[in-house]
């Protein structure tokens, strides 16, 4: 791939940041956040503003693009935020690891309501969290758990995965399905929402370190390889599985989302940039940090927009791309 330039808007600072040659224009425009913030995942609301997890910080961040005004909202003490989306009426809703519990954020008010996990459960390292078609979220605990949260009752349910440690990423495929990534079981899985039993499914490549995973609008689910640098592709309907490496001598993929256009878009922690992928033409286009040390930990969009918790700068990047 040939560099080109992209310009990159710092605040007020314009910087021109060679950036492998893409398919179509994609501007980059960043945001720095307070210092010490640690933003690890993000989410981009209806409204234009975005929210982000300040894991270092026990609060919820809140960004206003127009302006660069960003403002934090005290979860509790010893919180510790980690993944954040944005739920079916406009809420903010939150894995808290340091409260053991699922926060909610309301979108008007900026009230907080913590769904604490049953006190027999014990510590469970809470990560991320995704609605299914019947509007009840799920979560995962990397200590190896995972479960649901009613948001008209409260009611807070963990399940104890069968192969123990790894549940992490998590995400709703567009009729509703879940499906979790094992970090450390270097599988998914695919849970029954009436039950909440859940089905594991081995990626063909052994010990990969499946992170992160999000669905495109043909049903197949997308998954963040950590160990072994790759990009793969699963198919429910059939079992199929596909893999792509990542280019470079030695990709980490961290997190995967896929954009309206069903690009597929990564973070690589190898090469301090974040990725995209065209399933058609099979090609990768790269976008570098212009900071060492960037860290991608997440990714999530609207349209014509990518964005991205730089954990390691405590900067949110923004992707704006044309669409058809």
């Amino acid at each position: 791939m040939r560099p080109i330039a992209h310009p990159i808007v710092v605040g007020a600072l314009l910087l021109v940041v060679p950036l492998a040659k893409a398919a179509s224009p994609v501007e980059m425009q960043s945001y720095a956040v307070p210092a010490g913030a640690h933003p690890h995942d993000v989410a981009p609301a209806p409204n234009g503003s975005v929210w982000y997890t300040a894991q270092h910080q026990e609060a919820l961040g809140r960004l206003d693009p127009e302006t660069g005004a960003t403002k934090h909202i005290p979860l509790g003490d010893g919180s510790r935020p980690h993944g954040v989306i944005v739920g079916p009426n406009g809420h903010a809703w939150v894995t808290d690891g340091g409260l053991n519990a699922i926060v909610r954020v309301d979108a008007q008010t900026e009230k907080v309501d913590v769904f604490r996990l049953p006190d027999d459960t014990g510590y469970t390292n809470l990560n991320t969290v995704a609605f299914d078609g019947n509007g009840i979220l799920w979560f995962t605990g990397q200590t190896g758990v995972y479960g649901k949260v009613d948001p008209a009752s409260g009611e807070v349910t963990v399940f104890r995965a069968e192969s123990g440690r790894g549940p992490y990423g998590i995400a709703a495929t567009r009729n509703g399905l879940i499906f979790y990534a094992s970090l450390a079981g270097s599988h998914i899985s695919e849970i029954d929402t009436a039950t909440g039993a859940a089905t594991i499914i081995e990626p063909p490549t052994a010990s990969q370190g499946a992170r992160r995973l999000w669905p495109d609008s043909q049903g197949r689910v997308w998954v963040s390889e950590w160990n072994s640098g790759q990009l793969s592709a699963y198919t429910p309907s059939t079992g199929a599985w596909q893999i792509w490496k990542l280019p470079g001598d030695r990709p980490k993929t961290y997190a995967v989302y896929v954009d309206e256009t069903d690009k597929v878009w990564m973070s690589d922690f190898g090469a301090n940039a974040v990725l995209r992928f065209d399933p058609e033409t099979e090609a990768f286009d790269a976008f570098p940090s212009p900071r060492n040390g960037a860290r991608v930990r997440q990714l999530l969009g609207r349209k014509g927009e990518v964005w991205a918790p730089e954990s390691g700068t405590d900067t949110l990047v923004v992707y704006r791309y044309g669409t058809p």
